[in-house]
């Protein structure tokens, strides 16, 4: 059965899905629905109870606008040519149809709000009507009494990263965008056409903010702080990436550690902000069957990356790591046989765009580079790709990471000459799931480092699937 008919009873016509694209700001895959019963995040478990959750999911690079360029475009870094917070993929792509643009030409009314590209770098193409974003305040409090008068003066940002406003949701952005979908999807609803439309969460990013309620729902006693504060073993230096981001708050050290009591506010912080963007996320999805549509209507969630708490010593994200590359991904769609389960498939931030237009049954653009994961709906645990694909650039290099199986292999190239390899990484998830030690140089993993710099090299064209 064609998925774009998953929700027709016996005698219905065929009806276009329509499609609500959730977008999420720095989300890890720590949710109750991936097993992290320490994380509240009821809304979003709502989704995966009647969709599927993909445990491996990997972004193309782990920071907002390459991830979601990736995603929005079906095509990877290399072809975009954006690497950076400031490029336009239009630049590289002049003419490229975004996955947005692509339901618009196909008889959709696509419509976006909140953070779906990278601020500053939206695409009036890929929108029927403008893209649109409400403004708002950063914090609640105007300074944060831990806040010293020498230490403001030496960071960039203009408040603390962390905040429990004695606030309702709608103080902050999220809140602001959440109302702004509960009318648009009421006004969606007397429209006669499928829709498309995009709604773009911005928490958990810095700053981790959130109204009081939410910081309430945690106890700080039991936030467990990471247990590899360290750089891996043998890992090149460049292969993290500092805690630029984060030292960029007030209280927050200039170099050297995070102390535990902060450490253990900072997670306190970041969980609450997910929590908050989680109720958002509720009052969509309360909108939306409210208004009948949910029946006739897929569901897709995702993290544009992850982000380490602590691990590896980090509190950021930009680098080739697990908790940097993997987020979340969770789709729902109407009938589907397998709502509730999850697929442990390896699948690409850049088969989203191929996978919502199949299931969609619309036709597949030509410059696509990822691969529909449709058949996964039907059968979670088919064979599917060899390996995920991500990468990062440190100045002259390119960080370039396969994902398999069991294995992280990252290539550290010259940008300009990928022949020149400069560091080799390999962790073997069976046995250090954490990724605490590069054992490329190992001589008992010769052989191994061979057979994965062959598949290596044959790239995400040889790796579509087992």
């Amino acid at each position: 059965m064609a998925a774009s008919s998953m929700a027709l009873l016996p005698g219905q016509s065929p009806k276009k899905l329509n499609v609500l694209f959730l977008a999420v700001d720095d989300l890890r895959p720590e949710l109750g629905c991936y097993g992290v019963d320490q994380i509240k995040s009821p809304n979003i478990d709502r989704i995966a109870k009647r969709g599927m959750v993909f445990s491996r999911a990997y972004c193309q690079q782990a920071v907002c606008s390459p991830s979601r360029t990736s995603l929005m475009t079906g095509t990877r870094p290399d072809t975009t040519k954006v690497w950076d917070l400031v490029t336009h993929f239009r630049d590289a792509l002049p003419n490229v149809v975004t996955l947005s643009q692509h339901f618009k030409q196909n008889g959709y009314f696509v419509q976006g709000m909140g953070k779906i590209f990278h601020p500053g770098l939206d695409d009036e193409r890929s929108w029927s009507v403008p893209w649109q974003t409400p403004s708002a305040p950063t914090y609640a409090k105007v300074k944060s009494p831990e806040v010293k008068d020498e230490d403001k003066a030496t960071k960039t940002k203009d408040g603390p990263a962390f905040e429990a406003g004695d606030v309702a949701d709608n103080f902050y952005k999220d809140g602001m965008v959440a109302d702004m979908a509960v009318k648009t999807l009421k006004d969606l609803a007397k429209k006669p056409g499928p829709f498309f439309f995009a709604v773009g969460f911005a928490k958990p990013h810095l700053p981790f903010v959130s109204p009081k309620r939410y910081w309430d729902l945690y106890d700080p006693a039991k936030i467990k702080l990471a247990t590899n504060a360290y750089h891996p073993e043998d890992a090149p230096s460049y292969a993290l990436a500092g805690t630029s981001e984060m030292r960029n708050y007030w209280g927050i050290p200039a170099e050297g550690p995070m102390p535990e009591p902060l450490a253990r506010q900072l997670k306190h912080g970041y969980y609450a902000a997910v929590s908050y963007m989680d109720a958002q996320v509720g009052k969509v999805l309360d909108e939306l069957d409210r208004q009948g549509l949910g029946k006739n209507t897929m569901i897709v969630l995702w993290g544009d990356h992850g982000w380490k708490l602590g691990e590896h010593g980090e509190w950021a994200k930009h680098t080739n790591v697990e908790n940097d590359t993997n987020a979340p991904l969770l789709l729902s769609v109407p009938g589907m046989k397998n709502a509730g389960k999850k697929s442990n498939a390896l699948v690409e931030f850049v088969d989203v765009y191929p996978t919502l237009a199949d299931v969609a049954g619309l036709p597949l653009p030509a410059h696509l580079e990822g691969t529909s994961f449709k058949p996964l709906l039907e059968n979670p645990d088919r064979k599917w790709k060899a390996a995920a694909f991500s990468q990062y650039p440190r100045k002259k290099l390119m960080g370039y990471s396969m994902r398999t199986d069991r294995y992280r292999f990252t290539v550290w190239v010259d940008r300009a000459d990928h022949t020149k390899v400069d560091a080799v990484e390999l962790y073997d998830h069976q046995n250090d799931p954490q990724e605490n030690r590069n054992i490329a140089k190992q001589p008992a993993n010769k052989d191994l480092v061979a057979r994965l710099m062959e598949q290596w090299k044959l790239g995400w064209k040889g790796a579509r699937k087992v």
